[in-house]
């Protein structure tokens, strides 16, 4: 609550520097004491800049220091004899007093000296974060205050405000870039230690995924079989299904509304068709589960089929439904972005609009429409929720769409389902699983990214 009352009265100071320091160049402006260097808004942004940054610094710096000083201030506070306990108890017995002094402690009656620390504890804390609120305030008035001093005509308002927002946009783009490799990094670093337990080539290459600890030793997962061939196979045949759902039914979809649709049936038909991308995932895959399995089921128990209650082919479908409005709108895209010169061209030689949509149209945005495709792919094959709810979890090596299969991602989340500890190779082989899943997306992106920019390259 202190924090949301502190960013509230941050934002009030700054909207009132923003007036503050635009008035006061109006009415130097109009004083005529000289040309302003820029115009009266970029002195209200320079008033803000002042009146923020230095307050969200002392902010960023208070909570970051006001951690380890509190840590220090309460083990201080405890008995030697709590002092000396282990690092692991003394954790623990910290997490209670700090529970307890916020009110968390799930207990009926806490034990009277913890609780005597917690309340000397609850205090200094408050204590601290009044403090806090007092002191970025006042540098928050202060960098107001200093700011608007600085006002005057020859003052470069404009290049100053430009020159900071450069840089924020730079430690954006490398605070985004550094995440990047921070993901990389620990999934290499992981998968490293699997591979070090683990042959590479088992794990690319093997036929059996066990990778829980067997109860008898004659059991296949005795000493853990990490062969992710199914798992593969599985999560391909996933996608294959739902990009043959995805890719017709979103093709069609795209040429109807850029070719054919009426602008004012486009503009209503569009967003509807989009908000199935809107939809969560987790409610795609009750739909799977409930509605469309059972109907494959049945419907094959009509046609004399046996088809299993969890299926590639329920899941795939689902997932294909999911993926219609990204193929679309990526399609409509391209499409829409033809040059309207060589739709005129065909139909000046005589064509009708059909046959210029198949044979200027469609190979014109071909390369696009095959981007498009392979990003779609990539979205399919990191899909989750669907495939835990309609496919299962077993690991069968099939290729045949009415049994149960599962995927790279579905076992990366079982794996770390819980409390697990990251020593063993049944935790470690969700890490090697993510960076093959990482390659493999990150190959069919930088494809269709390419496609993509040579079509643009062409035509713009």
């Amino acid at each position: 609550m202190q924090l949301i009352v502190l960013a509230a009265s941050l934002l009030v100071l700054s909207a009132v520097g923003f007036w503050l320091g635009r008035t006061k160049a109006v009415g130097l402006a109009a004083g005529k004491r000289g040309v302003l260097h820029s115009l009266p808004t970029y002195y209200g942004y320079y008033v803000v800049l002042w009146c923020g940054l230095p307050a969200l610094l002392v902010l960023i710096v208070w909570l970051v220091g006001e951690q380890q000083i509190l840590h220090g201030m309460l083990v201080s506070s405890l008995p030697e004899s709590a002092r000396s306990l282990p690092p692991e108890r003394l954790g623990l017995l910290l997490n209670d007093i700090k529970n307890i002094a916020s009110g968390n402690f799930s207990g009926s009656i806490a034990d009277p000296d913890l609780q005597l620390i917690a309340d000397d504890y609850a205090r200094i804390v408050g204590i601290s974060r009044m403090a806090m609120i007092v002191v970025v305030l006042g540098a928050a008035i202060a960098g107001l205050l200093y700011a608007r001093a600085r006002i005057v005509p020859r003052l470069r308002a404009r290049n100053a405000v430009e020159a900071v927002i450069r840089v924020l946009l730079i430690v954006g783009s490398t605070v985004a870039v550094l995440t990047t490799v921070g993901i990389i990094l620990s999934l290499v670093f992981e998968a490293g230690r699997f591979f070090a337990r683990v042959s590479p080539v088992d794990f690319l290459f093997g036929l059996e995924w066990s990778p829980q600890m067997a109860m008898r030793a004659d059991q296949v997962g005795a000493a853990g079989s990490f062969g992710a061939v199914p798992l593969f196979a599985g999560t391909l045949l996933i996608a294959f299904i739902a990009m043959c759902v995805a890719m017709p039914v979103g093709l069609m979809s795209a040429i109807y509304m850029a070719e054919y649709a009426h602008p004012k049936f486009r503009m209503v038909a569009k967003p509807l068709l989009e908000i199935l991308a809107g939809i969560p995932t987790v409610v795609y895959g009750f739909f799977a589960a409930l509605t469309v399995a059972p109907f494959f089921r049945n419907l094959g128990f009509d046609l004399g089929l046996t088809i299993s209650s969890e299926s590639a082919l329920a899941a795939g479908v689902v997932m294909g439904i999911m993926i219609i409005p990204f193929v679309s709108s990526l399609s409509d895209d391209v499409i829409t972005a033809v040059p309207q010169s060589m739709r005129e061209g065909s139909y000046a030689v005589g064509a009708t609009q059909s046959e210029t949509i198949r044979r200027v149209v469609l190979p014109a945005a071909l390369p696009g429409i095959v981007g498009g495709f392979l990003l779609a792919v990539s979205r399919a094959i990191g899909e989750t929720m669907i495939v835990v709810m309609a496919a299962g979890l077993a690991a069968n090596l099939t290729a045949n769409p009415f049994q149960a299969v599962t995927t790279v991602t579905v076992q990366i989340a079982t794996l770390l389902v819980g409390d697990q500890e990251f020593d063993s190779p049944k935790t470690l082989a969700a890490f090697a699983l993510g960076l093959v899943l990482f390659c493999v997306t990150l190959v069919l992106n930088i494809i269709a990214l390419r496609i993509v920019k040579k079509y643009r390259e062409q035509y713009e």
